[in-house]
Parts: structure tokens; sequence; C-alpha cells
């Protein structure tokens, strides 16, 4: 039988100091599977305070409903004129269309492995590794993902674990071994470290 979470990553010295002293980055109650993957998109490539704007520009065009009937029937130029790119907008009326399509909810997915996930999501223009990473986490709430193409999950560890000095991702998975099955808490508490 697997320990609670945090006895598993106490078990790392490192980690437990973590532990001891932050609280995990919050996942908030998603009622949209969709909304949180039209999230993820508008926050590509982008510093969070730009992210922030733009995603509260679109959701007031959309009037607050970011379903995928309201994005795909929601006017090009009213969109663009709230921070999308052409190219963001062409990925979030993709990710629309995939979601009408084939069933992306929590529902839909809950007998998928987190490999089928991530192949299934991919299949989406504009949806990468990142982003179906955070899906894993913040939507279907998957308990051992670790999204090593997140650069604060990246600098978290090189800090917490080579003084700031930069280690290969393989390094930094055997690294992550000790916290299995736990590697998304784990990875909610290297945020909040690193965010500190």
């Amino acid at each position: 039988m697997v320990a609670d979470p945090e006895t598993v990553l106490r078990r790392d010295p490192v980690m437990a100091t973590v532990v001891d002293r932050h609280d995990p980055h919050p996942i908030e109650p998603v009622g949209c599977e969709y909304e949180r993957l039209f999230v993820s998109i508008v926050n590509q490539q982008l510093s969070t305070a730009s992210a922030t704007a733009v995603r509260e520009r679109a959701f007031d065009v959309l009037e607050g409903d970011v379903r995928p009937e309201t994005v795909l029937a929601a006017d090009d130029e009213a969109l663009l004129e709230a921070g999308l790119s052409a190219r963001k907008l062409e990925y979030v009326r993709e990710a629309a269309r995939a979601f009408c399509e084939r069933d992306l909810t929590r529902e839909g997915l809950a007998e998928h492995s987190d490999r089928e996930v991530l192949d299934e999501l991919t299949r989406i223009r504009g949806v990468g590794e990142w982003t179906a990473r955070m899906y894993l986490i913040f939507v279907l709430e998957r308990p051992d993902v670790l999204p090593l193409g997140d650069l604060a999950v990246r600098r978290g560890i090189e800090l917490l674990y080579n003084e700031g000095e930069e280690l290969s991702r393989a390094t930094m998975r055997e690294l992550a071994e000790p916290w299995r099955p736990y590697r998304s808490l784990a990875t909610r508490y290297l945020w909040a470290a690193y965010e500190a």
C-alpha cells in the first residue's frame, strides 16, 4: 500500500523542506474542461500579466461563457481585438472543434492512460506536450505527472538540488523518482517554491 502523498514526498529530504515551508500551488475547481484548455492556449509564451489581460478581455468577448460552441460562434475580430493572435485564435478554434468531435472531458478520458491522453490532446494543432501535461494535472487531476517542459519546474529543481546550476532532464527525472506516484503534487510544490 502506498503511503499518503506528503509522507512519500517527505522521504526526499530536500522536498521535505519544501513541504514544510510552502503550500502547494492550488488547483482550482474546473467547471468546463474546454475552458481550461482555452486558458492554457492563451497562456502559451506570454508573461503572467499579459496572459491574464488577454484572458480577461477574451472572456469579456465571450461573456464569461467559454465553451466550444461559444468560441466557434464568436466574432473573429472581437477575439483578435481582445489580444488573441491570429495563430492562437486558430488554436482555440481547433481545440473547440476537437471537443465537439471527441469527448475530451474528464469522463471521456477517464479510462485513458496518461500517455493516451497526451497523444489525444497533442493531435490538436496548438496543443503541445506542456499544454497537455497541464491538462493532466489541472483538469484530469492525474497524480503522477512531471512536466519537465515547464520552465518553472526545471528552475525549481535546479535551485533546490543544484544551487541554481543547470541540470539535464535525465538527471531531473532521476531526482524526481522518489516522488512517485505523486509527482503532480511535487510539481505543485516546486511551483510554490519557485514563485516564493
